[in-house]
């Protein structure tokens, strides 16, 4: 028997019905009652002819609703796509010509850009949610449909989800994530932290980003609570950890960043927060420090869509000393650094190609054959980051490996010159890359963002990499600039910079 995403559901439903399913502001379900919401949903896709292999498209924030629409698809082997709702109306016309959804379900605050991408698109149903639109409610899309449990179909290594890839070199691509990996990816993270029946988890990662979205997979799995937050605002994240006696969340460490500075923290009950996952970029150790000092621990994650969520974690469990480590794989996965371009693994403390291995990868980029053999390989996914494994097997996660900067024959990874120059007083944010050099071949270059009114110069970006890096590794030259260019999901696009400097 296959496994089904969307059975998952109806199993944990005839378990625990009266369990808090889905909970956000002004609504709760308990997963009897979200379980034939899913049911409404798949009936209403039968009854509009999307079936099994078809394609239907969410551009929505966190809510009950596009998580119903996801696994009520899932049962009846319809395939959705998870849009991120930054994009711009090109940036999703080009999706959904890509991926051929027959069904576009959006909040209603994303009308105007929908109406601007209607005619341009395969999509012939479209439906609103949570406000008013001209189009068909989603609420009343179920209504009309029945709460009879569908027959399941399809499964295993059938593609459930479809997860764009950021394109921070070209256009986004589609990672095609089965219900196998589905399954195998809760398994990683539930057997690999603590995560439990009855808990409770707060989501204020988007949903439209593979760290959004397989919690809530896991939670299903493991039978735990889910919180809906649309919109991250660091104090509201608080008030709802003591309010809806939250257990545990995923974030990044900007999110970390802003909550830690939210005034009365000492003073506020946080005794049910056990843990908060953090990923998208290393945590500075200070920051682990000042949560631990609130009794919360921070976990880092280092994960990938086409890994189906997390790659590995280092936990309060682990050495303290290996913080600035990604840690251990998953249960269930692993990982080898293997020479790039080659199989060869090369032996602890020298960097390579991060590869993946495990029932978690990935089946490949939907419609894009050539793009899938760039990065599978026997069954094993060649992630594209550089990194080295120690003595113990923890992970070190250097820089991205088209990133990397080739200076007099020497290797410089712009991600440890960017944290050297970021701890400068006056920096909001760097990125560095390579300028072609006629003796040396690449030389690093800084751009730096000022933080306010401050007049960092560029001996000052200059003198701190001197002070901290051998003298090969250090930038040549500081830009000044008002931002760097940054793609719809918030990652720098190096491209761009390296394009400047030709």
């Amino acid at each position: 028997m296959k496994f089904n995403a969307g059975q998952m559901f109806t199993n944990r439903a005839w378990l625990s019905p009266e369990m808090d399913a889905c909970c956000g502001e002004n609504y709760s379900y308990n997963y009897r009652q979200a379980n034939q919401r899913l049911n409404r949903f798949a009936s209403f896709l039968q009854a509009n002819n999307i079936g099994q292999g078809d394609r239907i498209a969410v551009l929505c924030k966190n809510n009950e609703h596009a998580t119903a629409a996801l696994f009520g698809a899932a049962k009846i082997g319809v395939v959705t796509v998870l849009l991120n709702w930054r994009l711009t109306a090109p940036e999703l016309d080009y999706i959904l010509n890509d991926c051929a959804a027959d069904l576009l379900l959006y909040d209603a605050e994303f009308s105007e850009t929908v109406e601007k991408i209607k005619g341009a698109i395969p999509a012939r149903i479209f439906l609103a949610a949570r406000g008013e639109a001209s189009d068909m409610a989603f609420e009343a899309a179920l209504e009309q449909s029945s709460a009879s449990e569908p027959a399941i179909i399809g499964g295993g290594s059938d593609p459930a989800l479809l997860m764009y890839t950021s394109g921070t070199t070209g256009k986004p691509k589609g990672a095609m994530l089965s219900h196998d990996n589905v399954f195998w990816a809760s398994l990683g993270l539930t057997h690999s932290l603590r995560w439990a029946l009855h808990d409770r988890y707060l989501l204020v990662a988007p949903l439209f980003h593979i760290g959004g979205l397989a919690p809530i997979l896991a939670n299903v799995h493991v039978g735990c609570t889910t919180y809906y937050m649309p919109d991250f605002h660091p104090g509201k994240v608080w008030e709802t950890v003591v309010r809806e006696k939250i257990n545990f969340m995923m974030t990044v460490p900007l999110m970390l960043g802003a909550m830690m500075m939210i005034p009365g923290l000492d003073k506020m009950d946080l005794g049910s927060l056990r843990h908060i996952i953090c990923g998208g970029s290393p945590v500075p150790q200070n920051l682990i420090l000042a949560y631990h000092k609130l009794g919360i621990k921070v976990y880092q994650v280092y994960g990938a869509t086409e890994y189906t969520g997390a790659i590995t974690f280092w936990t309060h469990d682990m050495d303290l000393n290996k913080s600035d480590s990604m840690g251990k794989p998953v249960f269930h996965g692993d990982v080898k650094v293997l020479q790039p371009g080659a199989a060869t693994e090369m032996p602890p403390g020298q960097v390579g190609e991060l590869c993946l291995f495990g029932p978690q990868v990935f089946s490949g980029y939907w419609g894009n054959p050539r793009a899938t053999r760039e990065v599978l390989t026997d069954g094993y996914y060649r992630s594209g980051d550089l990194g080295r494994k120690d003595e113990q097997g923890y992970v070190y996660v250097m820089d991205r490996l088209k990133d990397m900067i080739i200076s007099g024959s020497e290797n410089i990874y712009p991600a440890e010159l960017e944290a050297v120059i970021q701890g400068l007083p006056g920096v909001a944010e760097v990125a560095v890359a390579g300028r072609p050099d006629e003796k040396w071949g690449e030389v690093p270059v800084a751009f730096v963002v000022r933080k306010g009114e401050n007049t960092v110069g560029e001996n000052d970006v200059i003198n701190i990499c001197r002070q901290s890096l051998a003298g090969y590794k250090c930038v040549k030259e500081v830009m000044f600039v008002e931002a760097l260019p940054k793609n719809a999901t918030g990652k720098i696009m190096k491209k761009t910079l390296r394009e400047q400097l030709r």
